[in-house]
């Protein structure tokens, strides 16, 4: 058996999978992300082993047996985040998270040093970790003084499991300090920061041993031999891994708190100033190119907690048949945007509002806007080099047939539903900890599903999908003088 234990935002997943990679069964432990201040988000680390810990013990009650076999554990992980311990291991701070914009200004002068986009290939990112670690220094000295480890948010949990500071490629390569052609970290990217690679964990491949769990672990969870467990993967990686995009070609579009299009790349094809993150792939020599915005199915939740309904209450409102877009445009740029702007400080805006405007109308152009976002990344990915015939759909938004066929329509791409249900991060983790444990062939495991369906662009609704996102596209610049 093959344990994958997912870290995300909202909670920790963790599934069972067998030698034929059938998931045997699940658990969960919810997570609570805190906001101090404007545009800050934290969690505390404690929570996350908490939160592993009531996962696992569900996933146990319900399936001792099959637990008790576990010989591979696989991680991954909410991406960027800056967990930062003393020499004891203790944690300084709660982690400053992933969609944490409060070092927008350290990240812009880190990107006017060259040697970051030469280096690390991409822009640096409010979101990144290194520009986090400089707004440390400057706003909490004594914080910084007493670092002893950076760790990102899941090796954190693998510290935990194995008393191992690792991470992996994939996720590593997400914090502005890595050469990630090379698959090394840049010790000049580094120092730049006030850091040098004695703060940071070994680096190894996502299919790679790390380590074992800890004794005592195994013992309190019953397990018969001590588990070895996988470098893992980024969250984006290990869905990919989930997913079968491992391969040139492949590409995904994930619908979850924001928002990813994700494309696996042959070579290292790095184009910073297109805002598309080239990062490198869990498997050995991969790499992928992915563009993300903030807020996709998290525009659609807040946007169901303003009305008072559920998002599928509000789904199910529109009909199964997709409308022509109105004159009402949403932007979805409730916490600042990545792809293609780089924004930290935009926000989002509802425009063309009438009185004859209800519900509907609104909710329409909520799942439009998103869709048109997408549409955003989708050209700064191609040109970046990207080649997309398809995209596979995962994430919570991917439940909603009629948000699929606005996607579709406005990308003028097919969208294709995968049979299996089981796709995604913590399958991907569980397929690295299979991979960690037997030396299989890496490409053999991570292979792709099969399609239940296809959801094809409406070639009626192609112009005036087009002329709608025309006039979305054309509103940036006027609401970025405005923030």
């Amino acid at each position: 058996m093959y344990l994958g234990l997912d870290l995300g935002t909202s909670g920790v997943k963790a599934l069972l999978i067998d030698d034929a990679q059938k998931p045997i069964g699940s658990g969960h432990g919810a997570l609570d992300v805190s906001r101090p201040q404007q545009g800050w988000s934290e969690q505390d680390p404690a929570q996350w082993v908490k939160a592993c810990e009531t996962a696992i013990d569900e996933l146990r009650s319900s399936f001792p047996k099959e637990f008790a076999a576990i010989v591979g554990i696989g991680l991954s992980g909410q991406m960027h985040g800056a967990t930062l311990l003393d020499t004891n291991d203790e944690v300084l701070r709660p982690c400053i998270l992933w969609n944490d914009t409060r070092s927008y200004q350290e990240a812009a002068e880190l990107d006017a040093d060259p040697a970051f986009r030469a280096i690390s290939g991409n822009i640096v990112f409010p979101g990144f970790t290194a520009p986090k670690l400089v707004w440390v220094a400057r706003n909490e000295p004594d914080i910084f003084a007493r670092i002893s480890k950076v760790l990102l948010p899941k090796d954190y949990l693998r510290l935990w499991l194995s008393g191992e500071y690792v991470s992996d490629m994939s996720d590593s390569a997400g914090t502005s300090w890595l050469d990630t052609g090379a698959r090394r970290w840049s010790p000049e990217l580094l120092a730049k920061t006030g850091l040098a690679e004695s703060h940071m964990p070994s680096l190894a491949e996502g299919c790679d041993v790390t380590g074992r769990l800890r004794a005592e672990l195994a013992s309190r969870w019953g397990l018969a031999n001590r588990p070895v467990i996988a470098g893992g993967a980024g969250d984006n990686a290990a869905s990919a891994c989930g997913m079968g995009t491992v391969r040139p070609g492949h590409a995904f579009i994930s619908l979850g708190t924001s928002g990813v299009l994700f494309a696996a790349t042959a070579s290292y094809q790095p184009k910073p100033e297109s805002a598309v993150h080239t990062f490198c792939h869990a498997l050995p020599d991969t790499w992928h190119q992915m563009g993300v915005i903030l807020s996709a199915a998290s525009a659609f939740e807040w946007y169901s907690g303003i009305v008072g309904s559920t998002p599928r209450e509000l789904d199910r409102a529109l009909g199964e048949h997709l409308k022509a877009p109105g004159s009402l445009t949403f932007l979805p740029y409730l916490s600042g945007e990545r792809t293609p702007y780089n924004d930290a400080k935009i926000r989002g805006a509802f425009t063309g509002l009438e009185h004859e405007m209800d519900r509907n109308a609104m909710t329409q152009a909520v799942l439009e806007g998103v869709a048109f976002a997408i549409r955003d990344n989708l050209a700064a990915l191609q040109s970046a080099g990207a080649e997309i015939s398809a995209l596979t759909a995962v994430g919570g938004g991917s439940r909603s047939s009629y948000w699929l066929k606005a996607i579709a329509t406005a990308l003028d791409l097919p969208i294709l539903l995968p049979a299996e249900s089981e796709l995604g991060a913590a399958f991907g983790a569980a397929r690295l900890g299979l991979i960690a444990a037997t030396g299989a062939d890496p490409l053999a495991i991570c292979s792709a599903p099969s399609t239940a369906r296809a959801i094809e662009p409406e070639q009626a609704l192609l112009a005036s999908y087009d002329e709608a996102y025309r006039r979305y596209h054309a509103l940036y610049p006027a609401l970025q003088g405005l923030a």
